[in-house]
């Protein structure tokens, strides 16, 4: 039986919270939506992360909902690196770069 999580969203991030649930939710069919919609929801999700980015309920939201924290990890990357990973998680990922880049351009 799933256990049931309540909190208390923010107006503000209320569109949000729902296109990251259904996000989720397309998430864990495994690949059964159509392309075009899971990017234009993508898209959707990104414009609102990008609006509301600084938003103090956000973090607790990204807890809840990990597609779209992956994505707001995305979003991030170029300036922040892995900003939501522990800190020993992003290093071990970014030297793990770095050694397959090299070894990709030695041959």
């Amino acid at each position: 039986m799933p256990s049931v999580v309540r909190f208390t969203v923010p107006s503000e991030l209320l569109a949000f919270a729902r296109l990251a649930q259904l996000l989720q939710a397309l998430d864990g069919q495994g690949g059964a939506a159509d392309p075009h919609q899971y990017r234009l929801l993508v898209e959707k999700i990104s414009a609102e992360l990008r609006t509301h980015q600084g938003h103090p309920a956000l973090p607790a939201l990204l807890d809840h909902f990990p597609s779209s924290a992956e994505i707001y990890e995305n979003l991030q990357y170029a300036h922040a690196g892995l900003c939501r990973a522990p800190l020993e998680l992003s290093l071990n990922s970014e030297l793990a770069a770095r050694s397959l880049l090299e070894r990709v351009r030695r041959g």
